[in-house]
């Protein structure tokens, strides 16, 4: 009996065995070993396949010498020793063979192919990775995301450091309209490379229509040459502009020869409240000036005097809707301040304005957005603005007033104009057609009655007339500057209205200069739902979309609903999402969409809440209006070495190649170089098991047991 308990035990421990091993096997346990020959480890080559890799300077396509180089050098160089896998990249990472590589990719996005890289090889050893790339990247901080993948890129560098005859526009930019007669100051920044002085053809192009030409000769060979056109966009929509050198039969890159900018429409008029302290002839030609601007919407507040009780009495010019804000002189409340976009405050004391309104009128430039012009000696007093809430965002100091003084630029004479080397430039002071042109006419305006004595520039203000005084010294007399959202500006002089009558009445001095200044003081204002798109985009984007929802009183609206609608340039409309922002006390919601193609988009977003409309805004985006694929196209080797520095690597040149492999290999015990086995799928598991359960069969068997 004995006997046969000790043999049931022993029967019944190879059982237990049995299973423990099964349930471990199942459990899928792994080996670890050292794979000393690094057969294992992967080499990634990647291969730039955007459509800059398609030129043809180096005696073939770049894509064709790049795939020479994976096929003649690097897979028989490295894949005796390691994994190679090719991969193109343009807009995506994509497995390929080296022979379906080829150069269509609409754009290189290198970023988003090194973060892909590395969700690929998860849980691999990547030995490195070897890029073929001419360093035209459209995407940004692709150095972070070299150093971010965790692995060391050795970039190849394909493609010649220099395009003989290539000639390229680098840059358009439409700045601010001078706004007389709705000009438009366009800027051109063009090169031609490897010509010799050679003189550029300019072509302004509008709407497809070419309006203007010019011939510009550079400095010296492979230096950028600049211009300014001047168009007069037409109304009603927006106008699409193109600067383009016609096509040389040897530019090797005929791409970059064209770029575009949008210039949007007219906006609505923008309304503009002018208070006076007394009437006057300023008053009258100032009025007349401004209210000629079919851009200008022109509300006049003028005190004429006392009434039997002594309060002050207005005489009030203003659209009926805005009217009865204004028979105390000044608006009382921010609803009624903010439906204006600029004020012009002339001759103001201290007995106009409530500290309240002065206050309200700093939060109208900072918050608002709207513009500030102060002039006439009396609002520059002590009980006016000096000392006033709103002292600090004008561009000069009222007091100190022996700061003032401004040595630097040699006036002309006594209260006469001298434009600045800033003001030279500022859509303000542009009265001709060309920044030297309007010192001309400027030194030639008739003299000004005096110029107020008030103190210096503040640091952020900028003067960019001066007038000089009765002792010589020259004083600021136009000054500017940001402050907060919107912009302030101070004119210094007295009866400017003779640059009306003094002159011939073609001559439009007077007329240009203060509506040029009311436009620019009211441009950043904003309507309470305000849309900001980005200035350019390319077909593929995410273009994001932001809208901010305010109230009348410019506070912001947290619970409005957003709806984005999108017309593309076919007429098909499109409809995204506006999600709140992070942000969202500011009233913000943002949205985002991907056009397809290039064009004109058209977006508008309407914000409702509680079911009522709340407001609406719409803007123009110009999409493809530039090749960024195709911009400055020559070998980026600067790029390539910064990729490489981030992540470790090195840019291997030309005869370095062949070592590569050694340079990978010396790399992989530090890329923890480990093979992993899985026992459960190996023939050792299986006959562990088979050989338990015939010894406990065979036992069973020669001890007579069932």
């Amino acid at each position: 009996m004995a006997a046969s308990a000790a043999r049931r035990s022993a029967l019944s421990l190879l059982r237990f065995i049995t299973l423990l091993a099964i349930v471990l096997f199942l459990m899928r346990p792994v080996a670890h070993t050292v794979d000393a020959t690094g057969r294992d480890a992967v080499v990634a080559v990647l291969v730039d396949t955007s459509r800059s890799m398609g030129i043809r300077d180096v005696g073939t396509s770049r894509i064709e010498a790049a795939r020479r180089i994976v096929t003649d050098r690097l897979i028989p160089g490295l894949g005796t020793r390691f994994r190679v896998e090719t991969l193109g990249f343009g807009e995506s990472l994509q497995p390929k063979p080296v022979d379906e590589l080829s150069a269509t990719a609409r754009r290189s996005d290198l970023r988003a192919a090194l973060g892909a890289l590395r969700e690929r090889y998860r849980g691999q050893v990547l030995a490195g990775v070897v890029l073929l790339s001419d360093g035209g990247d459209t995407s940004a901080a692709a150095e972070r995301a070299a150093a971010d993948a965790g692995v060391a890129v050795f970039p190849i560098g394909v493609g010649a450091a220099s395009l003989p005859g290539d000639q390229e526009v680098l840059s358009v930019t439409a700045a601010e309209a001078i706004l007389d007669d709705a000009r438009v100051d366009l800027g051109v920044a063009a090169v031609s490379h490897g010509r010799e002085k050679a003189p550029l053809e300019l072509r302004l192009l509008e709407n497809g229509r070419v309006i203007q030409t010019a011939r510009v000769s550079p400095g010296a060979a492979d230096t950028p040459v600049r211009h300014v056109f001047r168009a007069s966009p037409p109304a009603g929509s927006p106008t699409v502009y193109t600067v383009e050198i016609p096509a040389a039969a040897d530019d090797p890159v005929p791409e970059n020869n064209t770029r575009s900018v949008l210039v949007p429409a007219p906006s609505r008029p923008r309304r503009v409240l002018l208070v006076e302290g007394a009437p006057g002839f300023e008053h009258g030609f100032l009025m007349r000036a401004l209210s000629g601007d079919q851009g200008l919407a022109v509300d006049a507040s003028i005190r004429k005097g006392k009434d039997e009780r002594g309060a002050n009495t207005y005489y009030v010019q203003a659209a009926q809707s805005r009217a009865e804000a204004l028979t105390s002189g000044f608006p009382q409340t921010s609803d009624a301040l903010s439906a204006y976009d600029a004020i012009v405050l002339a001759n103001v004391d201290g007995a106009m304005l409530t500290p309240a309104q002065l206050d309200a009128t700093r939060l109208f430039v900072s918050r608002r957005g709207g513009g500030l012009l102060v002039l006439g000696a009396t609002s520059f007093a002590r009980g006016a603005l000096l000392g006033s809430a709103l002292e600090d965002a004008l561009p000069l100091q009222l007091s100190g007033r022996d700061g003032g003084a401004v040595a630097a630029v040699n006036a002309a004479g006594v209260n006469r104009v001298t434009v600045t080397g800033e003001g030279a430039v500022h859509p303000i002071m542009q009265i001709a057609d060309d920044p030297e042109a309007s010192r001309t006419r400027w030194a030639q305006v008739p003299p000004l009655a005096t110029v107020a004595q008030v103190g210096g520039p503040r640091p952020g203000g900028s003067v960019l007339a001066l007038a000089a005084s009765a002792g010589g010294t020259a004083r600021a007399l136009v000054a500017v500057q940001r402050y907060g959202l919107g912009r302030t500006m101070i004119f210094t002089g007295e009866a400017s209205w003779r640059w009306r009558m003094h002159l011939p009445s073609s001559d439009r001095t007077y007329e240009t200069f203060w509506r040029q200044a009311v436009r620019w003081l009211a441009l950043p204002a904003a309507d309470p739902v305000q849309l900001t798109l980005p200035p350019d985009a390319s077909p593929g984007d995410t273009i994001p979309i932001r809208v901010v929802v305010r109230n009348r009183s410019f506070e912001p609206i947290d619970d409005a609903e957003v709806e984005v609608r999108i017309s593309a340039p076919d007429g098909r409309m499109e409809q995204v999402t506006a999600a709140r922002s992070k942000r969202a006390a500011d009233g913000l919601v943002e949205a985002a969409f991907r056009p397809a193609a290039g064009g004109v988009y058209r977006v508008t977003a309407e914000a409702r809440r509680g079911g009522a409309v709340a407001g609406t805004a719409t803007g123009s985006l110009l999409v493809g209006g530039a090749d960024s694929e195709m911009t400055d196209p020559r070998l980026n080797t600067a790029l390539l070495q910064r990729v490489a520095l981030a992540s470790g690597g090195r840019v291997v040149a030309d005869s370095e190649v062949p070592a590569l492999s050694d340079a990978l290999r010396s790399r992989l015990p530090a890329a923890a170089l480990a093979a992993t086995q899985d026992l459960w799928n190996t023939g050792w598991s299986f006959g562990a098991i088979v050989l338990l359960l015939s010894a406990e069969w065979v036992l069973r068997r020669q001890w007579g047991l069932r």
